[in-house]
């Protein structure tokens, strides 16, 4: 199957480029709300599913052991821009369970913001594993390894007691067997799985509302999302999507980005989850994608929407702040 195109890069009136995609809106019973182009297509969630993956630190009783903050929670969801609030709160965390940044396996990475980067180069320091953009989701689980008696050496391995954890919840969650799946390795070095969009959504519907999930598993999906709506600027940044629409939002939706141009989002009051894919990888189309789909879903007040339309309709300009183009939802988003 080919994939529709969803959304088009507009300058002087002409269409300049276009992006093909897929997108699966699901019910928590596994009906199918919307699907455009392939959604039963494997395809790696990559950081999308971090929520999931961040189950294991409520479940085990790490984030209550610990202390964890609404803040520190939602760092455990996050593909951050590495701010010093960020980087602060990742150390926290790993202060809390006894650890330092060398127990962190994800790998050094300068921060992703321009302006999270002038602290750097003013002291003339390298960045650590602290500004990895993954860094929160990494000391959630040295938490989790700690908190169940674990040594947290190598639990970015999949064999690792931890990373089992992690993959049991997101089968649970997405009732997708990964025994079979295609499994490959994340940008931060734990193990990612090839899934249908059409999984995704359905688990992230699940997640949403706890239905299908046992109470620990659903409570524990709540708490997070409560943690993310209470500190939305932990799960990613300044000018992030994901942090703006979340605040404008607030706890009536819950999004994630992944690498390559994935997102998956979770509508509690709907009893909805999404999941898609920008074909050729593109975050800014995949997040016009989603945008196109919250307006499209949920019902939004005059205030919301007016401060949701530039993450809709994004306008493009120049180095002089001239105008010149916009990116737009079309075909089946449009």
């Amino acid at each position: 199957m080919t994939n529709p195109i969803l959304v088009e890069v507009t300058r002087g009136g002409v269409v300049e480029s276009a992006h093909a995609g897929a997108v699966a809106v699901l019910d928590a019973d596994g009906g199918v709300v919307l699907a455009l182009g392939d959604i039963d297509r494997p395809i790696f969630p990559r950081s999308a599913i971090k929520a999931l993956q961040a189950l294991p630190l409520v479940e085990t009783g790490a984030a209550d052991r610990y202390g964890l903050t609404a803040a520190e929670i939602a760092l455990a969801c996050a593909s951050h821009n590495g701010e010093e609030a960020h980087v602060a709160t990742a150390a926290g965390m790993l202060a809390k369970a006894g650890q330092s940044v060398a127990a962190l396996e994800c790998g050094a990475q300068m921060p992703m913001r321009g302006g999270a980067q002038a602290p750097l180069y003013r002291a003339g320091a390298s960045p650590t594993a602290l500004h990895n953009n993954c860094s929160g989701k990494h000391s959630g689980f040295v938490c989790v390894a700690c908190a169940t008696g674990e040594d947290p050496a190598g639990y970015i391995r999949p064999e690792h007691p931890t990373m089992r954890l992690v993959t049991a919840a997101i089968e649970d969650v997405c009732a997708h067997g990964l025994g079979a799946a295609h499994r490959g390795t994340d940008g931060c070095s734990i193990p990612t799985f090839a899934i249908p969009l059409r999984a995704l959504a359905h688990g992230f519907a699940r997640y949403g509302t706890g239905t299908g999930l046992g109470p620990a598993r659903a409570e524990a999906a709540r708490r997070i999302m409560a943690a993310v709506a209470e500190a939305p600027f932990f799960v990613a940044g300044t000018e992030r999507f994901d942090t703006t629409a979340m605040q404008i939002l607030g706890a009536r939706a819950f999004m994630k980005v992944g690498a390559e141009g994935v997102y998956c989002a979770a509508l509690p009051e709907l009893g909805l989850g999404i999941a898609l894919k920008c074909d050729d990888g593109a975050t800014r189309a995949a997040e016009v994608m989603l945008a196109a789909i919250l307006r499209r879903c949920l019902p939004m007040s005059a205030a919301q929407e007016q401060a949701m339309q530039p993450l809709m309709a994004p306008r493009l300009t120049n180095w002089n702040g001239i105008h010149v183009g916009d990116l737009r939802a079309v075909g089946g988003l449009g």
